[in-house]
């Protein structure tokens, strides 16, 4: 059976073969330039990768009832993190925004107000990512509310491989012998939010919940990440999801 299984595993396509795949069959030009640029290949090690730290902020979790309102974008190395060519935006969301909204993000009614629609984003947002992995802090997040926002503004979907600095973090601290042990001892787990994960390594706190800011951290954290705990030789396809 175990074999069986992964032998399934091997058959189906990766992500370089998916996003080629959907290169031909996309409708939208936007789309089918984004999947055209590809990604690196599997085999690609980190240090060579070339990379853009990813942020959303939301209304909710919930990529199906709920919206962007800011998205943050800062392409990086393992080496030199690109702050000149960082992007960001504020986008209107469909629904009205909560009181817990703006004062979790302190994005407000007035700023909205001026804010484009996401559809007007969507091709700048592509372009800069095109070619390149994708990097997040938590992946249930970021992939699913573009995937459904391009959904819902160009009609066809849009999945792409990440690296999650949450899962490395969780590989760590929540499922290796000493996380089983703090269960056992009924400790309380390691925090792996991005300001805890960060602190770990010693980088500086930022102001939090700001796209911008977020991306930049999250970049950051997967450089410490990288130094730590792997080498540069290690493949994308090692970490990504």
């Amino acid at each position: 059976m175990l074999s069986h299984r992964l032998s399934l595993l091997r058959s189906r396509p990766g992500w370089t073969e998916f996003l080629a795949a959907r290169a031909g069959e996309a409708s939208q030009p936007e789309l089918a330039r984004y999947f055209a640029a590809g990604c690196p290949a599997p085999d690609t090690p980190i240090g060579e990768a070339p990379l853009v730290a990813l942020d959303l902020e939301t209304t909710g979790l919930d990529a199906r009832r709920h919206d962007i309102v800011s998205i943050g974008l800062v392409p990086f190395t393992l080496g030199r993190i690109r702050w000149a060519e960082r992007r960001y935006w504020v986008v209107r969301p469909t629904r009205p925004l909560s009181s817990e909204s703006i004062t979790f993000h302190r994005i407000t009614h007035s700023e909205i107000a001026e804010a484009p629609d996401l559809a007007a984003v969507l091709p700048e947002l592509l372009e800069a990512m095109a070619g390149r992995l994708a990097v997040v802090h938590f992946r249930h997040i970021e992939r699913p509310f573009i995937d459904e926002a391009a959904r819902s503004r160009l009609g066809e979907g849009l999945r792409f491989p990440v690296i999650d600095t949450m899962s490395l973090e969780a590989r760590r601290h929540r499922l290796s012998l000493w996380a089983r042990f703090r269960r056992w001892m009924r400790r309380p787990p390691v925090s792996i939010r991005l300001s805890d994960s960060r602190a770990r390594y010693g980088l500086p706190t930022y102001q939090g919940h700001h796209a911008l800011l977020d991306a930049l951290a999250t970049a950051e954290l997967l450089q410490a990440q990288i130094v730590t705990h792997y080498r540069s030789q290690v493949t994308v396809g090692e970490l990504w999801s």
